[in-house]
């Protein structure tokens, strides 16, 4: 049976045939209704998750479910259009796979978003969000419990810098040169697929969470764990349950998401010219 780090070699490997030894200045994973960025992406060399070793593939309606690698605002960028969720059944270990191939693949910045329920009453729908720090309660499922390859990182490892704080204040400031009101707050992570319950959101805002979602946690925890520089960018894509006396469903995260791409798609390239 191979390790993980044989797994990891494996797909690094098949995708730097497909890409040469370009040097990458970043990676962009795209959530639910944001991945159309990736279109803007000059001389793309696009690989389809299901042709690289060991990759999971995406299942969400939303996601694309491949690699986008070429030029962005001047820098080589790796953008994964689409990610893989705890909620689809892959193991922790599997959602966070891409974060370490980028690793052995030297990529400087990891760029994360997603689509979030809001939990802050004062914000709105459309509003994006800088993400300072999280919560997560399902502390049994960590992506790095398990046997620790040395290689990527050490065994017990600091969290209190997982975002980073020079690329939080680089997002604020090119935020405000754009004129954008952009936030900045706590996202908690919520296993899914279901919707989190009215209660569970008014814990999640005494506990001090401003934002809601099923992503991007495991994928923080796994690039602090093998060092990368990483930047988590939530778009509030609906208020959270119990806010409003309205159902929660996909088809409005994707909506919203369409909504902001402008504004988001501006946010993430100037962040890209200034890094």
């Amino acid at each position: 049976m191979q390790n993980l780090m044989e797994k990891l070699r494996e797909a690094t490997t098949y995708i730097r045939k497909q890409i040469g030894d370009v040097s990458l200045d970043a990676g962009l994973v795209l959530g639910s209704g944001l991945g159309d960025m990736a279109q803007e992406i000059k001389n793309p060399i696009s690989i389809d998750y299901k042709n690289i070793p060991n990759f999971p593939v995406s299942t969400v309606p939303g996601h694309a479910g491949r690699l986008v690698i070429g030029e962005l605002e001047g820098k080589n960028v790796l953008c994964m259009q689409g990610r893989f969720h705890f909620y689809e059944g892959w193991g922790m270990d599997q959602v966070v796979f891409p974060i370490q191939v980028m690793k052995l693949l030297d990529v400087k910045n990891l760029i994360l978003t997603n689509a979030a329920g809001c939990i802050n009453k004062n914000w709105k729908p459309g509003d994006l969000m800088i993400i300072s720090d999280h919560l997560k309660l399902t502390t049994s499922e960590n992506p790095m419990r398990g046997h620790n390859e040395d290689e990527l990182g050490l065994r017990f490892f600091d969290m209190s810098r997982a975002y980073d704080p020079e690329l939080r204040a680089l997002a604020a400031k090119v935020a405000r040169s754009q004129g954008l009101d952009i936030k900045e707050g706590v996202y908690m992570f919520f296993a899914g697929p279901s919707f989190e319950t009215p209660a569970e959101i008014r814990a999640a805002r005494i506990l001090g969470a401003d934002a809601a979602g099923m992503s991007t946690v495991p994928e923080v925890i796994a690039a602090a764990h093998c060092g990368l520089r990483t930047l988590g960018i939530s778009c509030m894509t609906n208020m959270a349950a119990g806010i409003l006396d309205q159902p929660l469903g996909h088809d409005e995260v994707l909506e919203t998401g369409l909504k902001v791409k402008k504004s988001f798609s501006a946010l993430i390239k100037g962040i890209l010219r200034e890094l």
